[in-house]
């Protein structure tokens, strides 16, 4: 008898009960009844729950966020969708966690009740209350002027001071574990304002104060520092053709002839023949000293193979084609199902250009990503396309060429192929048109590209400090050693 393929292995049969271990523990019925009379079993189950309640137990040190600060939420956004020569640019709440926040839809100002609100100043604290509940990041420059989502809680430190607790605060995995044991509903997790009122927080001695403000504010400046550098290189590179103008293929129409359809590769999807990237070789060939293929300046452009994912403590950090893209992601997998030799194909060495080869094209596919030391030691995803550059051309100056939102990344969407989720090999990307400019501007370039990653590495390991310093506090103050830590509230 031929059985179903599965997906693990089988289970082996038990007849004595219990076939399972039920996870329950005794309340009292008055924590049923009051405060927001929760009835879920997982809230009161979830260790986030316990902590909480540890906190709370302390007889002083703490106070409840509200007494610290304003959590507010705009109200339902209702706007109406324009194009974009029209409308103001809205971010939804995942999008504000990218390196690179692109934009996907333009409102009309007008028409949008309470626009003030939405938009936000440098460094305001934004968690997200809807879906992936409890993440918080800073805004910075790529924010600004830009709409943003209602799903995300907006909070403000009473008093200037606070700011930089507060985030790393929300930033420390107890804070986090607390916010996930009250949300609620079924398909999608909430998060309300009352919820983050009502977290404990413990009171900090002026001194601890002011360093978490300063390490909260040299991240943000390397933040801005980092976003900042990879605008101005893109616009200098931008600049070395003078001559080429876009044009919106999707609502102009193209034509091209049969014979360039059916030749090479014969591509027969429209998007492959666009005729911007035509454009954009053309002024490759009128400004640039040479142009080359991206095969002829790199080692090898390459996509390793697939494996078993088992994830599990102890393994190896996994990166997913979307991590690479935000700001100090979630790392929530480990690898368990490779071995350290077989890790090795799937790590990445710093200079080399990372690229999401699997996704849609109005999403994650085709940017590109310089690798720095902060991918290393972690397992990358085979949906991760790599560019490894030979001695000849700086990663940097690549990272240009092939990440410039309207020079190069274009370049790469058009090669995407498939229909439910579309695919870019790198056989496609190694024919990649690569400008070269004399050497002085291609240094220049690189310097910049390459200081940018460097300091958004730095930025990522203050904000990994500031976590992990705020959990340590925290453990030491449910530990009962705080006496030379925290303090009473002033009011």
């Amino acid at each position: 008898m031929v059985g179903r393929a599965r997906l693990s292995a089988p289970r082996e049969d038990r007849n004595e009960w219990p076939w399972h271990q039920a996870k329950w523990t005794a309340l009292s019925a008055s924590l049923l009844t009051g405060g927001d009379r929760r009835m879920e079993a997982e809230n009161y189950l979830a260790g986030g729950y316990g902590l909480r309640l540890a906190m709370e137990a302390r007889k002083d040190g703490w106070a409840h966020m509200e007494r610290l600060a304003k959590v507010w939420q705009p109200n339902r956004l209702k706007g109406i969708q324009v194009g974009p020569e029209f409308g103001t640019p809205f971010l939804a709440a995942t999008q504000v966690f990218d390196l690179r926040p692109a934009p996907r839809k333009w409102l009309s100002l007008d028409r949008t009740e309470n626009a003030a609100e939405r938009f936000v100043t440098n460094g305001t604290i934004l968690v997200t209350c809807s879906g992936s509940v409890g993440r918080a990041t800073l805004t910075h420059r790529p924010h600004e002027n830009i709409l943003i989502s209602h799903d995300l809680l907006r909070v403000e430190p009473q008093r200037p001071g606070w700011w930089g607790w507060l985030y790393a605060f929300l930033r420390a995995p107890q804070t986090r574990a607390m916010m996930t044991a009250v949300r609620y509903g079924h398909m999608i997790k909430h998060l309300e304002v009352s919820h983050l009122n009502a977290l404990p927080m413990p009171i900090l001695r002026d001194e601890l104060l002011t360093q978490f403000q300063d390490s909260a504010e040299k991240m943000l400046a390397m933040r801005r520092r980092a976003f900042d550098l990879s605008i101005e290189a893109e616009r200098l590179y931008n600049e070395c053709f003078p001559s080429l103008q876009y044009k919106n293929d999707v609502q102009v129409g193209y034509e091209i002839s049969a014979s360039e359809m059916l030749g090479g590769r014969r591509r027969l999807d429209g998007g492959f023949h666009v005729s911007s990237v035509k454009q954009i070789v053309a002024a490759f060939h009128r400004h640039a000293v040479e142009v080359v293929q991206l095969s002829s300046v790199v080692e090898r452009v390459f996509v390793p193979g697939r494996f078993k994912h088992i994830y599990g403590d102890g393994g190896t950090p996994y990166l997913d084609s979307a991590d690479i893209l935000e700001v100090n992601p979630d790392i929530g997998k480990l690898v368990l199902s490779l071995t350290h030799e077989e890790q090795e194909e799937y790590r990445v060495t710093p200079g080399w250009i990372l690229i999401p080869c699997s996704g849609q094209v109005y999403g994650i596919i085709g940017h590109a990503v310089l690798a720095t030391e902060w991918h290393v030691g972690k397992v990358l995803s085979n949906h991760i396309l790599r560019v490894c550059p030979r001695n000849s051309i700086r990663g940097g100056y690549l990272q240009c060429v092939l990440g410039h939102p309207k020079v190069g990344r274009p370049q790469l969407v058009r090669l995407a192929f498939g229909s439910s989720v579309p695919e870019i090999a790198g056989e496609d990307v190694a024919t990649v048109a690569v400008p070269r400019l004399s050497p002085n501007i291609e240094n220049h370039l690189a310097d910049m590209m390459e200081e940018s990653a460097k300091a958004r590495g730095i930025a990522d390991d203050l904000e990994k400090t500031l976590a992990t310093d705020a959990e340590n506090l925290i453990d030491r103050f449910l530990s009962g050693n705080r006496s030379n830590f925290v303090r009473e509230l002033v009011t």
